[in-house]
């Protein structure tokens, strides 16, 4: 939109079965979003509204609400989710607090998808071979890209906790600082967005994906999750002595309870499962434990007023909006149902059958499927859209062959 449109106020519209549109450009069928297809009005956000400082010509980002025509924010826009899921947390006095971490990787250019993804040679004109993990000079190759990193953040309001150099070749994490959930899934928003747009400047490929290495830890979007009371600012997990309240047990028993029909909103996509059935520190499971990487669910060491529940289980692939919105609404059930969690883990354990996840696409779409309390959750046109769009992936991958097929299987009797 041009400047002058945007600022006189001319109202967006926008077909509404784009946003059941599948990562091919394809769509379901046109009953899954009203089967006139019709419009939606996309609303500014004053709040979100950037100069993007990597754009060499004046340009602006605005981050929208998706309203009906009507005024009610579209029950398939994934921000409307998220925000329902804080009003009624406001309506019970509360106020969810969060934080994001991120984990991406940068490589090289990669025009041809059926070659592996490669790091980048950096200023000392070679490629990390995987001994950088955490080290601190482990970006001196990327000094320049990163440089425009942080001043993009700056410019867009971004702050940023910590920023490390991950477990895999080229994979680096970024920790947000924690806050309101509707703040933090739209600075994650945009920092993936301006992580793409100034790899592109420096010859460079930044990607979220989920797994794109074999043999190499996955990328995450753990989310860490608190609780606090309106009108005082007491973190609800912790009672006066600092010792866990009942909250903080029953959300924990929520968590539990929506992990495993939810994995489809937290592993979005078929590599999303690479990642989970292949673990490093990625668990698949919804135990929950003390300080423990392998649960899917970990109380980090802290404080009595910092106490909170980390999500291990999103992937740096989910959408933001949709991943905290369900792990939030998991939460705030088991707090209005007094759910009990199960004993905690320690050390090396064996995943309970019924604590275990879906670890792939066609089985957490199913477990989606038949999802009462989805439905219950985020309403059934939500729930049918979305399973409906990822359907639409999960049979594109299915139609074709890959390279593992066609090496080990041709030769088979």
């Amino acid at each position: 939109m041009t400047a002058e449109g945007f600022l006189e106020g001319r109202r967006l519209q926008m077909a509404r079965g784009v946003l059941l549109q599948c990562i091919m450009g394809g769509y379901p069928p046109a009953h899954f979003y009203g089967s006139d297809d019709g419009d939606l009005a996309l609303v500014p956000d004053p709040g979100q509204i950037h100069r993007l400082p990597w754009s060499s010509h004046p340009r602006a980002l605005a981050i929208c609400d998706a309203q009906e025509l009507t005024g009610e924010s579209s029950h398939l826009s994934t921000r409307g989710q998220l925000k329902a899921v804080i009003a009624r947390y406001a309506a019970l006095g509360l106020a969810p607090v969060v934080a994001t971490e991120l984990e991406f990787f940068v490589f090289a250019p990669n025009p041809d998808p059926t070659q592996p993804f490669q790091p980048p040679v950096g200023l000392d004109g070679r490629r990390e071979d995987g001994h950088s993990a955490f080290s601190i000079s482990s970006n001196n190759g990327l000094r320049p890209f990163f440089t425009e990193v942080y001043a993009g953040m700056a410019a867009l309001g971004l702050p940023r906790d910590t920023f490390m150099h991950e477990m895999g070749v080229s994979q680096f994490e970024i920790n947000l600082l924690h806050g309101d959930p509707l703040l933090l899934a739209d600075q994650t928003l945009l920092f993936k967005h301006l992580l793409k747009e100034v790899a592109l400047k420096h010859g460079l490929t930044v990607v979220c994906m989920a797994k794109p290495l074999a043999h190499t830890p996955g990328s995450s979007m753990h989310i860490h999750q608190s609780v606090v009371e309106i009108d005082s600012g007491r973190n609800v997990f912790s009672d006066k002595a600092g010792e866990p309240t009942a909250t903080f047990r029953h959300f924990i028993g929520g968590q539990q309870a929506g992990l495993a029909d939810f994995t489809a909103l937290f592993a979005p996509n078929v590599n999303s499962y690479q990642r989970l059935c292949h673990p490093f520190a990625s668990p698949n499971n919804a135990c929950w434990s003390h300080d423990n990487r392998a649960a899917g669910l970990r109380i980090p060491a802290s404080s009595p007023v910092a106490r909170r529940v980390e999500n291990r289980l999103p992937g740096a692939d989910a959408n933001p909006y949709l991943a905290i919105a369900a792990s939030l609404a998991s939460g705030l059930y088991g707090i209005e149902n007094k759910l009990e969690p199960s004993e905690a883990v320690r050390g090396e354990f064996v995943v309970p059958d019924n604590l275990a996840l879906p670890c792939t696409l066609h089985a957490a779409l199913e477990r989606l499927k038949r999802s009462q309390l989805a439905k219950e959750l985020f309403g059934k046109e939500f729930i049918e859209g979305y399973i409906a769009s990822k359907t639409l992936e999960l049979t594109s991958f299915l139609d074709e062959i890959t390279p593992w097929e066609r090496r080990v299987l041709a030769a088979q009797a």
